[in-house]
């Protein structure tokens, strides 16, 4: 990847970078099943401690994927009704 000027065409700035929402929400949202399901799992193991802590994480990324939904509604009122891909 060179360095120096973004090609042109492109959003964003090095001083103003566009966000990667949906890729953010998709990671949200993995996160939450894994760890949800990795919680579970410990907790029938007989392993409390370990599937509370997972269990947290996932409560973690629950939040986290509200949070990003809002924010993407929110730059789709802004950019009058605008989609992006998953990168953008």
């Amino acid at each position: 990847m060179p360095i120096g000027a973004q090609p042109p065409g492109r959003r964003g700035t090095v001083g103003e970078p566009y966000s990667a929402l949906n890729l953010r929400l998709v990671l949200a949202a993995f996160g939450f099943v894994a760890c949800s399901a990795l919680a579970v799992v410990l907790w029938r193991m007989g392993w409390a401690v370990p599937g509370w802590l997972l269990a947290g994480w996932a409560l973690v990324a629950a939040v986290d994927l509200v949070v990003v939904q809002l924010r993407r509604r929110a730059r789709r009122r802004a950019e009058g009704g605008r989609r992006h891909s998953l990168f953008e």
